[in-house]
């Protein structure tokens, strides 16, 4: 297959298609990972060609910690995309990171557990020692930075994203650790779907939708679900206008 892609997005919980995709076309693909979290929707946004996954599933049927991150990583690389843009909602730890904000984080720090994290991960294949000193790709970063600003998108540049395992959310204790650590934001699927992207060698970088305050970091005394998905939706509708200036579309 492997014709061009312009730009490959993964959606995370609350982006489950993108909009406004034309010409769209439905891939199921059946990978040497196994089966990806959904099919694979490729349309046009005006003359740029567009692959879109629901990292979820499009009904959220996938938890974190069970999502096939190598099989949704491989598909797309066999689909032709060589830039990959992960969208993660989040948890704000950093006081300029609360609800609604747009985050692009230029590191990250892995708390995972038991997750397949590498294509090495099967037997016979090449042992790859990547460099992931800088886990987003720099110049796509740069790029989506301008492109928010081209369209009125307020965008926080920079701050470390915090991986942890879910499906539940984490403690207090656990929210004061990784602020010691130095993260700025908690996530559930930011590793190792940053990792197999290089071990490909795509280009990739996350665009962080800060859904709640982590836990002690708000005024809040509880999480509210409703409020978290207010908030998601809120921040996801940032998400297209970003994408269109991106591709010029």
């Amino acid at each position: 297959m492997n014709r061009h892609i312009d730009l490959a997005l993964i959606g995370g919980t609350g982006l489950y298609r993108f909009p406004g995709l034309e010409a769209a076309e439905r891939h199921a693909i059946d990978t040497p990972y196994g089966h990806p979290s959904d099919s694979i929707v490729v349309g046009r946004l005006g003359d740029r060609r567009v692959a879109f996954l629901a990292r979820h599933g499009e009904s959220h049927t996938i938890p974190p910690h069970r999502v096939n991150y190598r099989a949704n990583v491989w598909a797309l690389h066999h689909l032709g995309a060589r830039r990959v843009i992960g969208v993660n909602a989040v948890g704000g730890i950093r006081a300029d990171m609360g609800p609604r904000v747009v985050a692009l984080p230029d590191q990250i720090i892995d708390y995972t557990s038991e997750r397949l994290t590498s294509f090495c991960d099967v037997a016979g294949a090449e042992v790859r020692h990547i460099d992931f000193s800088e886990p987003y790709t720099a110049a796509l970063r740069r790029d989506l930075l301008a492109a928010a600003a081209r369209a009125g998108v307020a965008v926080v540049d920079g701050g470390c994203y915090g991986a942890t395992q879910g499906p539940r959310l984490e403690t207090r204790a656990e929210i004061a650790r990784m602020r010691r650590d130095g993260c700025d934001l908690v996530g559930m699927t930011g590793m190792p779907e940053a990792a197999l992207a290089r071990e490909l060698e795509l280009d990739y970088a996350c665009i962080a939708l800060v859904a709640n305050w982590a836990a002690g970091c708000g005024d809040e005394a509880e999480i509210s679900l409703p409020e978290i998905f207010a908030n998601l939706e809120a921040a996801t509708a940032m998400v297209p206008r970003i994408v269109i200036a991106l591709l010029g579309a």
